[in-house]
C-alpha cells in the first residue's frame, strides 16, 4: 500500500477519510490550540478530530478559517458526549457542535462512549443526521464488539468508523478483526500511548535502523496496519515530525515484532465496559 500524507481510506459509504490527522484532546488554551491546528493544516494535515468534551470546537472552526485550506478539503470529526446521549438530546448536541464550529455540516460524527441504555438511541439520532445529509459519515468511539453487534441488529446504516484506544501495547486485534469483517474502519486514539512507549527497547532499535524517532515508527506501524491515526501535539516541530513518516517503510518482520508487544494495557483509563453514564 502506497502511503502519503494525503492518503485516504474509503469508508463503506464511499466517503474518503484521511488516514492521518490531528487529535486535539486537551488542547484548551485557545491561542495555542488555534496556532497548533493552523500549523498542522498548513503543513498538510487534512483531518482534525475533536469532540464536545474537548471544549475546543470553536477553536477548530477558527483554525480552519484561518488556514490556507478550503473547508471542503478538510475532514472534521466531532463526538456527542455521554451526558448529551439519547435520541433528542443527541440532535440538540449536534446542532450545538455545529454552531460552535461555525460549519453547516460535519464529515464524521461519533457516539463518544457506549452509555448503557442510551447508546442505541444515540446512534438512531446519528442515522437521522446522516439521512438528512448533515453529516457525511457516522460512527462510534470506544465501542466493544458486543456494543457493535447490538447496533447492527437494528441499524439501517451501520457505523462507518469505530475510534478506539490502540497502540503497540494495546493492539485490539480481535476487535479490529470484527470491524474489518463488518467493513467498519478503525481509528486509533492515543496512538503513542501517551508517551509511555518512548523507552521501549525494540521500538528504539527499529527507529535507529530507519533513522527515525520512536513516535514516527509507531505512527508508521498504525498506517501500515490499515488504521486511521490521529496523534496529538501542540508543538509545531512535533506536528511536523509526526507527519514525516512517508519516506520509509517497516518490514514484515518489524511489523510482526511490534504486533507482539501487545500487553492489553490501556493508558486512557476507563475500560469501555465500565462506562455507566
Amino acid at each position: 500500500m502506497e502511503l502519503a500524507i494525503g492518503s485516504t481510506k474509503t469508508l463503506h459509504n464511499g466517503i474518503e477519510m484521511p488516514r492521518f490527522g490531528l487529535g486535539v484532546y486537551k488542547m484548551t488554551d485557545k491561542e495555542i490550540a488555534v496556532e497548533a491546528m493552523v500549523s498542522a493544516i498548513n503543513g498538510g494535515y487534512r483531518a482534525i478530530d475533536t469532540a464536545s468534551l474537548y471544549d475546543n470546537e470553536r477553536e477548530v472552526g477558527e483554525a480552519v478559517r484561518a488556514s490556507t485550506a478550503k473547508r471542503e478539503d478538510l475532514f472534521i470529526t466531532s463526538k456527542v458526549w455521554n451526558t448529551d446521549q439519547g435520541y433528542d438530546k443527541t440532535l440538540w448536541a449536534f446542532e450545538a457542535s455545529l454552531e460552535r464550529l461555525g460549519f453547516d455540516y460535519l464529515n464524521l460524527y461519533l457516539t463518544h462512549w457506549a452509555v448503557p441504555g442510551k447508546y442505541e438511541d444515540t446512534y438512531r439520532a446519528l442515522q437521522r443526521l446522516y439521512d438528512e445529509k448533515m453529516v457525511r459519515a457516522i460512527g462510534v468511539s470506544n465501542h466493544q464488539q458486543h456494543h457493535l453487534e447490538k447496533l447492527l441488529v437494528t441499524a439501517h446504516t451501520k457505523p462507518m468508523v469505530n475510534q478506539i484506544e490502540l497502540h503497540p501495547h494495546l493492539t485490539q486485534e480481535p476487535l479490529r478483526e470484527f470491524c474489518a469483517a463488518n467493513d467498519i474502519a478503525v481509528t486509533a486514539w492515543s496512538p503513542l500511548a501517551r508517551g509511555t512507549l518512548m523507552e521501549e527497547g525494540l521500538l528504539q532499535k527499529i527507529a535507529e535502523a530507519h533513522g527515525k524517532t520512536v513516535a514516527q515508527v509507531i505512527i508508521r506501524w498504525h498506517l501500515q496496519s490499515d488504521l486511521i491515526v490521529i496523534p496529538k501535539s501542540v508543538t509545531p516541530s512535533r506536528i511536523v515530525e509526526n507527519a514525516d513518516v512517508y519516506d520509509f517503510a517497516l518490514t514484515t518482520e518489524e511489523m510482526a515484532l511490534i504486533d507482539a508487544l501487545n500487553q492489553d494495557r490501556r493508558t486512557g483509563g476507563t475500560h469501555p465496559d465500565d462506562i455507566t453514564a
